[in-house]
């Protein structure tokens, strides 16, 4: 297994790709979880299926984004922590993350649990799929313990410099979620409550042996004093960082449940070709996105041992790497996007298809334009600005929100896809301009 490493020595350029690049192996095995699960729904039980899959999903985001920012807070605050070597707090911060985030995920089970079918509602899921739809979603509540302390592991892991044993994790785990997938339907004659309960049980393994590995890690860093298990102060500066990421995830993930309402006028057609070609796009965004939290612990740990010169060089790397990732996507999904959105479906009607290639050939050109923001992103984040990087966030998901509903008016759903370029560009200059902005005020405090 890989060890804890030091992002604050080395060339920049090399340790960020050394440490991002598992990271992105990482969340592609992550992203197979959902992609299994909606490949075999699709492909061994039906469109419905796939339908019904692909609506609960953008509930489970609600839950996804509350387990994310209690990643990233734990994560950006470690890091500074074992960054000025101050192990002793940083081992109280990595108790406290773990035991806040498991009063967090106790209260979103009883909500969950109470409000699921509500939201179904909300979002005007269709009759034909709403049973299945609220099965999925029900499965999933039950497993949100595992989402949360993996998604906390995986933040502690990343802050000590290991991005390599969460991606062992993962390959296995989700290896093993396909394998599972198609036991439980096609071995068992499972439906939908199948594909739950494979995710469930891998997920859970996973989880497990994440967390051991954590105190495994922390059991390697000796200390002169025992730390506590608890600290209100270290907790509130967590908090800082978590809640703006919370409120952001949610808020995107509220846009989202807002969007797939307008999409759900359109029938189980439309909603079965979005729901596999959101999966191949946010298998883009969520790689992105991951490369960017791999910056913010690069940015993190590099402030918190005073060495502010690396983190333009560390950003520039960071360019690189996203766009390295970005670009083959786009020409995959816009020149092959109706082979990819077949997979997911046996039988697909006209209607699936069409949905799934348009969305993809309108989105797939903006990759690059995204993957800058959140680059740039990942910096803001781990320099604590936490402010000016929700605000480029609000911006894309503001107009991508408001854009679906008036263009769906004129244009269908084509009018809706639309709506993700000019979010993303908008967003992307913001975040641009907010951290050329850092940089500047970064040079003239060490030209001081």
């Amino acid at each position: 297994m890989a060890k804890i490493r030091d992002l604050t020595v080395g060339k920049p350029s090399k340790v960020l790709r050394d440490f991002c690049l598992p990271m992105f192996g990482s969340i592609i095995f992550q992203q197979l979880y959902n992609i299994a699960d909606s490949f075999v729904a699709g492909k061994l039980i039906g469109e419905d299926a796939l339908a019904a899959v692909g609506n609960s999903y953008e509930i489970t985001l609600i839950f996804l984004a509350f387990a994310f920012g209690c990643n990233i807070g734990c994560s950006v605050i470690v890091s500074q922590l074992f960054g000025a070597k101050r192990i002793t707090e940083m081992k109280t911060a990595v108790y406290t993350s773990l035991l806040s985030s498991g009063a967090v995920c106790l209260a979103l089970m009883a909500a969950g649990a109470l409000a699921g079918g509500g939201l179904l509602k909300i979002i005007q899921t269709p009759e034909n799929i709403f049973p299945e739809s609220l099965l999925y979603l029900n499965i999933y509540i039950l497993s949100l313990p595992f989402v949360f302390f993996y998604n906390v592991s995986t933040g502690i892991f990343s802050a000590l410099g290991d991005s390599k044993t969460p991606f062992v994790f993962l390959a296995a785990s989700s290896t093993a979620n396909v394998g599972a997938d198609i036991l439980f339907v096609a071995g068992f004659g499972m439906g939908v409550d199948g594909v739950a309960w494979a995710t469930f049980i891998c997920q859970g393994i996973s989880c497990i042996l994440a967390v051991l590995f954590v105190f495994r890690r922390l059991s390697e860093l000796r200390t002169d004093e025992k730390p506590k298990k608890f600290s209100a102060v270290i907790l509130k500066k967590i908090a800082a960082v978590a809640i703006p990421s919370i409120f952001q995830q949610g808020f995107i993930s509220v846009g989202n449940i807002l969007i797939q309402g307008v999409i759900n006028g359109f029938g189980s057609g439309v909603i079965a070709g979005y729901s596999a070609a959101v999966k191949l796009n946010n298998l883009v965004i969520t790689s992105l996105t991951t490369l960017g939290n791999g910056v913010s612990n690069f940015t993190a740990q590099n402030i918190g041992a005073g060495k502010h010169d690396r983190i333009s060089e560390g950003f520039r790397a960071a360019i690189k790497l996203v766009l390295a990732v970005s670009i083959p996507f786009a020409l995959l999904y816009f020149f092959a996007g109706g082979y990819l959105v077949k997979l997911f479906m046996d039988s697909p009607t006209d209607t699936a298809i069409d949905t799934g290639v348009m969305f993809l050939r309108i989105v797939s050109p903006f990759y690059a334009v995204i993957a800058a923001k959140l680059a740039s992103d990942g910096v803001l984040r781990g320099a604590g600005l936490m402010t000016k990087f929700m605000a480029a966030t609000f911006t894309d998901l503001i107009l991508r929100v408001v854009l679906a509903f008036v263009l769906s008016g004129p244009f269908g759903s084509t009018g809706i896809w639309a709506a993700w370029p000019i979010g993303w560009t908008t967003a992307t200059i913001i975040s641009l301009s907010f951290y050329v902005s850092f940089r500047r005020k970064n040079k003239n405090s060490l030209s001081k």
